[in-house]
């Protein structure tokens, strides 16, 4: 299939508050049952052939729970064989939360606080799962577009995260804001206030750059690749961007954007994003004073003695 598929906003901007939803039951449970990680790393999701994943988690039993986007089916598995799966479609919230709890009950498996849960960061954050009737719209078809592609994305931002040396966070998918993003860590700490909720202090205790895409939200209508820099050094915003991205103010800071048509309509696509993501990546980290040349990665390769063959052979193939 083609390189980054249509998947306009508005074809399926009913679909998306359902799914998210959804992702995020589940990442409730991810939280519950994970051994916790810097920055959080134990939370998101993860990519597999047919969907998302949950990873392994628990002890007694170890499960995971993985969406299935071409069967469109959740399904539920323990490590001693254990397995329960039902169809996504056709639920709302409230009944997928419910078949969530029965499956995780079947194998064994009562994560603490799923009973009561309430989605994260979203406007209904005041109603728990189990009584929200009102998100219910499920399009197959959107779905697994949309899981094509995330795994598109996901294979463009490892081959970007192989350019540096340095600390990075896995490639992943984050139920909490639907976005699919890796990390770049600066060994600096950053302070903050002291009304500072736990969850940004924990995911923002260094300075960072994000890459990632989202699919877009009311307040921003399209799908879209980004970057951001936090904290965001001074005269961020100044800075060039290839043709056709912008910054665009979000939350009192800016992001940098590619929207998804512009990059449909480069000429090589993947190298279009890729260039953005550099250009965005070097404007942040040139302003926060890091050392970007030393923390280059080419090909993803830091031993010096494939380094150096890998440049001969790049220098011979040029001649």
């Amino acid at each position: 299939m083609e390189l980054f598929p249509s998947i306009p906003y508005e074809g399926w901007s009913d679909t998306i508050p359902t799914l998210h939803r959804f992702a995020q039951v589940v990442g409730k449970v991810r939280l519950a049952a994970s051994p916790r990680r810097n920055h959080w790393w134990n939370v998101p999701f993860h990519l597999t052939g047919r969907g998302i994943t949950t990873r392994p988690m628990g002890l007694d039993p170890s499960f995971t729970i993985d969406f299935d986007f071409l069967d469109h089916r959740l399904l539920v598995n323990s490590v001693d064989g254990r397995s329960v799966s039902f169809s996504i479609a056709g639920h709302s919230v409230a009944s997928f939360h419910s078949e969530v709890l029965h499956a995780l009950h079947t194998i064994g498996v009562e994560p603490a606080g799923l009973a009561g849960a309430r989605p994260f960061d979203l406007p209904d954050s005041d109603r728990p799962f189990a009584d929200d009737t009102e998100h219910a719209t499920y399009d197959p078809a959107a779905v697994t577009r949309y899981w094509q592609v995330l795994s598109q994305v996901n294979l463009v931002l490892e081959e970007f995260a192989g350019r540096f040396s340095a600390k990075t966070s896995p490639v992943h998918h984050f139920w909490h804001t639907f976005d699919i993003a890796l990390t770049r860590f600066a060994d600096t700490e950053v302070d903050h206030q002291p009304s500072t909720d736990a969850v940004t202090r924990e995911a923002y205790s260094r300075e960072v750059i994000s890459s990632g895409f989202w699919f877009g939200d009311p307040t921003f209508p399209e799908p879209a690749f980004y970057s951001y820099t936090a904290p965001e050094p001074a005269g961020l915003a100044d800075a060039p961007l290839p043709a056709g991205a912008r910054w665009h103010p979000r939350g009192g800071s800016h992001l940098a954007v590619l929207p998804y048509g512009q990059a449909r309509a480069a000429a090589d696509r993947r190298a279009a994003v890729l260039e953005f993501y550099e250009m965005a990546y070097r404007a942040g980290a040139t302003r926060a004073g890091w050392d970007v040349e030393r923390l280059a990665c080419a090909d993803g390769i830091t031993d010096p003695v494939a380094r150096a063959e890998s440049g001969h052979q790049s220098r011979h193939r040029s001649r």
